[in-house]
């Protein structure tokens, strides 16, 4: 490796780590694309819905995550990485325009979009890294993960119903698992777990706005059903408990992640191991945000009456996603889980079966009461004993 020239296209050590425009561009679209898996929940919040939309999900997650990496490990600068990220970014609108239906008649044009992204990636990386066959081989063992797991792709949308769900959803584990251990490849190995490959600046910018475009595409949805809500007052009174929801969201995680990824505290490289984690624990707190998202729909749609089984699952399990995200995070960069987060999880499970005697509004009201007590003692406890909430302090760190 260290006899080899280094490829034209990587990122040198000296450039900026943040984001660049072009990034935060890019993530615009899955305003859309969260917009369109919520709005898929809320018009039948049925388990089979739920499945399928977590399929879909994960695979536009693993073309954020993808992405992330690409503009981490290579220049965006450049005008080439620059042409493939929008090229990537149109390959997820076309992916993002067929949820509703990509388990219907446009299954073929959510591939199509899915296999897009991967061969101009590819395309460009691959020829651009041949200087380094060291880095080089990074590029091709995710490509060669591809060859396996495309032709399950394209099996499912040759099929309907069940078939497709299972090869799909075989098809999306392998590409997140074969990155969790390193894309082992014949002949070329895996790309060590510990390697310091990401910048730890980058990538923590990165999650931290992916996850306040979900909170925008929450505000999104509020916004839009405030405007067709006639301004009925139990419409407006969820639209109104619904944007608390979002503050309390946004400040659960943004309290954290400041304590955790406070600048001292940002590593200059991140290992393989613990960078995809991390993409992976956002994954569970953005999809988090989804459900809540199609819960808002559903009760800002109608505010009262006895709430179906299938809305109190949305209701509750929302947060209840959004809080085990945040204590699997906790996990990754400390090794310990705040406590109070769990407790919240438990009480959220624990009000379950009482919630079918109450409104929608009204349970939407618990599940807000219940996120407002876990950040008021998670403050509190900040102010009186600064000590056990420093970040990094191991196992037997927690709230």
């Amino acid at each position: 490796m260290t006899s080899s020239p280094l490829p034209r296209i990587l990122r040198k050590g000296d450039e900026p780590k943040y984001p660049t425009f072009l990034e935060l561009f890019f993530d615009l679209v899955y305003i859309f694309i969260l917009s369109r898996i919520a709005g898929a929940l809320a018009s039948d919040p049925t388990p089979a819905t739920a499945a399928r939309m977590a399929v879909v999900l994960l695979a536009v997650w693993w073309v954020w995550v993808l992405t992330a990496w690409l503009t981490d490990l290579f220049n965006p600068q450049l005008p080439i990485i620059q042409a493939t990220v929008l090229l990537v970014m149109l390959g997820t609108l076309i992916m993002a325009v067929t949820v509703p239906r990509a388990f219907g008649d446009q299954g073929w044009i959510f591939v199509a979009g899915y296999f897009g992204i991967h061969l101009v990636r590819d395309s460009v990386l691959i020829p651009g890294t041949r200087v380094n066959p060291y880095i080089q081989a990074r590029s091709i063992r995710v490509f060669f993960w591809f060859g396996v797991t495309g032709p399950l792709w394209v099996a499912g949308a040759l099929v309907d119903g069940t078939a497709r769900l299972v090869l799909w959803a075989v098809a999306v584990a392998l590409d997140l698992g074969s990155a969790r251990i390193g894309w082992p490849t014949p002949r070329l190995g895996r790309t060590e777990l510990a390697s310091q490959i990401f910048t730890g600046t980058h990538l923590t910018e990165r999650h931290r706005e992916i996850f306040i475009i979900a909170l925008g595409e929450l505000i999104l949805t509020i916004g839009i059903r405030l405007s067709a809500s006639g301004y009925e007052a139990g419409r407006v009174a969820a639209c109104a408990v619904a944007f608390a929801n979002a503050v309390l969201l946004f400040q659960l995680y943004f309290h954290r992640v400041r304590q955790l990824m406070a600048p001292p505290n940002v590593t200059l490289v991140e290992r393989v191991r613990s960078g995809t984690s991390t993409s992976y624990t956002h994954l569970v707190m953005v999809a988090g945000v989804v459900v809540i998202s199609a819960g808002n729909i559903l009760v800002i749609g109608r505010p009262f009456g006895a709430p179906p089984t299938g809305w109190i699952v949305a209701i509750l399990g929302g947060p209840a996603l959004f809080l085990l995200g945040g204590c699997l995070f906790d996990f990754v960069v400390t090794g310990g889980i705040r406590r109070s987060r769990v407790v919240a999880i438990v009480v959220l499970g624990a009000v379950g079966p009482a919630m079918p005697l109450l409104p929608p509004l009204v349970i939407m009201i618990v599940v807000n009461l219940v996120l407002l007590l876990t950040l008021l003692g998670e403050t509190l406890l900040r102010r009186v004993s600064p000590a056990l909430a420093a970040p990094g302090r191991g196992a037997g760190t927690g709230y």
